[in-house]
This record gives C-alpha cells, sequence and structure tokens, in this order.
C-alpha cells in the first residue's frame, strides 16, 4: 500500500527539494546594502559595547546547542495532512528568515573586512549563528520528506536595497521579535509539554539568545549614530519600521492560525503578546513606539485578516486575471487605508514607557 502520507502537495524543483514559496508583501526578505557607507561609519561613540558584545559572539554560547539527538531518529508520519502542510510551511519561512540573515550578515563581513574589522568580525560571527539555525530547520524539513535548495534561493531571490539606517532599523527589529516569539513557544511548551508535537522546540530557549544578542548588536550601533535616533525623522521611519514588522506577522500568523492551534497556542494572543513585548524593547532604543494597547490597532489588523480572506477567495476562483484584478483592487486599497491609519496613530514617545524589561 503507497503511503500517501510521505509528501505533501508542494511543488517541487526535484524530488524531496520544495520549490521556494512565492514571493509576496508577507514572504521573508533578502537585503543588500551600500556595503561602503557602511564601512565609512563612526562607531567609536559606543565602540567600548560593541567590543564587549563581539566578545560575546567570539564565546560562541551555542556552538554545541544545536544537535540532533535521538528523539528526531523517528517517523513523523503521524504529523499529517493539513497539520503537516502548515509544519512545514513554518519551517520553510523560519529557514528562509535565517538565511536571509546569513546572506546579508556574510557579505557585510567580506565588505567590511581591512575597513571596520570589529563590524567585520561581528557580521561573520552573526552569519555563523544565522547558518546553524538555517541548516537546523532545514534538516528539519528532512525529517518530513521535503528541504529548501538554498543554493538555488541564493541565485533566484529578489534582493531588496535598503540604506545601512533602515538595515538597522529592519534587523534590530527582526532580531528582538524573533526573541519574543521563540522564547515565548518555548515558555508555552515547557508548561505544557503535551503540546510539543515535534522536538525542534526544545531548543527555541538558548537560539532566541542568539536572536537576542544580535538585536543588542544593532541596538549598539544606532546608539553609536546619533543621527538616526535623535531627530524628527527618526520618529517617522521607527514608527514605519515597527507597523511593517507588526502587520506582517499579525497578517501571517493569523492565516496560519491552525499551525498554532496544534501546540496549544491562540494565534490572536500568541501575536498580541509578542508585538507588545517587541514593542517594549523598541522602546530602549527607537524614541517612539506604537500605541499598541489601543483598540484601534487591533481592529484595523481585523478588517486586513478579512480583506485577505476575500484577496485569496477571488485568487482561488476561476476567472479571468482581468477581472480578478479588478475585484481584487478595492480590498488592496482597504488595506493600504487601514495601514496608513494605523501609521498615523499617535505614538508613544518613550519618554512615557516605564519597566521595561526582557
Amino acid at each position: 500500500m503507497v503511503n500517501t502520507l510521505q509528501k505533501p502537495a508542494f511543488e517541487e524543483l526535484r524530488p524531496g527539494i520544495k520549490a521556494p514559496a512565492k514571493e509576496s508583501l508577507l514572504t521573508p526578505r533578502f537585503y543588500t546594502t551600500d556595503f561602503e557607507a557602511m564601512a565609512k561609519m563612526d562607531i567609536s561613540p559606543n565602540e567600548d559595547e560593541l567590543l564587549a558584545i563581539l566578545e560575546e559572539f567570539r564565546t560562541d554560547y551555542n556552538r554545541h546547542h544545536f544537535v540532533r539527538d535521538e528523539e528526531f531518529q523517528q517517523s513523523w508520519d503521524h504529523i499529517d495532512g493539513e497539520t503537516r502542510r502548515l509544519f512545514i510551511e513554518f519551517l520553510e519561512r523560519s529557514c528562509t528568515a535565517e538565511f536571509s540573515g546569513f546572506l546579508l550578515y556574510k557579505e557585510l563581513g567580506r565588505r567590511l573586512k581591512g575597513k571596520s574589522p570589529v563590524l567585520a568580525e561581528c557580521f561573520n560571527l552573526m552569519s555563523r549563528d544565522e547558518a546553524r539555525h538555517a541548516g537546523f530547520l532545514n534538516k528539519a524539513m528532512s525529517d518530513f520528506n521535503l528541504s529548501l535548495d538554498l543554493g538555488f534561493l541564493t541565485k533566484n531571490h529578489k534582493y531588496t536595497f535598503f540604506q545601512p539606517k533602515f538595515i538597522f532599523y529592519a534587523t534590530y527589529l527582526s532580531e528582538k521579535i524573533g526573541y519574543w516569539r521563540y522564547i515565548t513557544i518555548y515558555r508555552h511548551l515547557e508548561a505544557n509539554p503535551e503540546d510539543r508535537i515535534y522536538p525542534i522546540f526544545r531548543f527555541f530557549e538558548n537560539w532566541c539568545q542568539d536572536e537576542n544578542r544580535h538585536g543588542d548588536f544593532f541596538d549598539a550601533i544606532m546608539r553609536a549614530q546619533p543621527s538616526i535616533l535623535n531627530d524628527w525623522k527618526a520618529k517617522l521611519w521607527s514608527r514605519f519600521f515597527l507597523l511593517s514588522v507588526f502587520v506582517t506577522m499579525y497578517l501571517n500568523d493569523i492565516q496560519r492560525g491552525a499551525f498554532y492551534a496544534t501546540i496549544g497556542l491562540n494565534a490572536r494572543d500568541y501575536d498580541k503578546y509578542v508585538i507588545e513585548k517587541t514593542n517594549e524593547t523598541a522602546g530602549r532604543v527607537f524614541p517612539v513606539i506604537l500605541d499598541v494597547e489601543k483598540p484601534e490597532f487591533y481592529e484595523r489588523l481585523e478588517i486586513c485578516i478579512e480583506n485577505n480572506e476575500k484577496l485569496t477567495a477571488i485568487a482561488n476562483a476561476n476567472s479571468p486575471k482581468f477581472l480578478q484584478l479588478f475585484q481584487k483592487l478595492p480590498y488592496y486599497v482597504s488595506n493600504g487605508w487601514q495601514f496608513l491609519r494605523l501609521y498615523l496613530m499617535k505614538p508613544i514617545e518613550v519618554t512615557q514607557v516605564q519597566g521595561v524589561a526582557r
């Protein structure tokens, strides 16, 4: 009898190699930047802190952590159907995000070598961490008879150009929200071990500390560059990047709420907690943060959720593409309007934030 659980319905580049997910506004992005401008940055105002962080990177606390143990050595065919599809999707998105960080940090380390030695070594060591994360996730995918061709992904993915300061905003938030996502899942499963359907979650406690240290590195860089944080433009950009990261995560996770349900989490409650903690953490470096406790914040996100459900229904309908475009347009406009209204909500000045803690 043929085991129909072995390969879920995913497009493959070749047997066992999953085709990368189609790019969209909500998929993980690959970045490049102005390497010369990065090399010319003056980090002396905060060099002592950066050197201390570099020593932590050199210590490499997790050098023996990412080792698959005997719990992985079993069949995972009992995770089947929609749960299996969603879990593979989770692993793929996580792997792609970690791998994009590896590529950016590796290239920065290479380009800054001989020009900014402290930054070059920091980026090289962070790329080491991200490579471990991506490799561990990709190996986990192979337990479900699929994996990503990371070389193919390197050559065939679109790269988004950001000026260095925008790279700092984006990667700082990516690392910090990664910390809160991983530690929140870990703590939940530590308290509810019956929900831990796969052993990778046991690794999240140490794993998230890599994310936290990387975020601290970008925090220190930004504080070494006062122009990135101390003018009216910094307030506008802080709001933009906070909102972009939070909206992307919320829309993605609610769409995949069934995955979080399999590990005993309510996707909305999980995201609200992660957003709250990341927002608080960002208050240590950003001049403003978002008022995420205002009811309007999630009310507008829920409108976007409804719009996306309608967009998906249109995309799945058997109708001409030109007709679908006209049908989708009102929902695209509505999503843009919700984002604008969220952006225009009065932010919270950092001096008003009390009790920010990790």
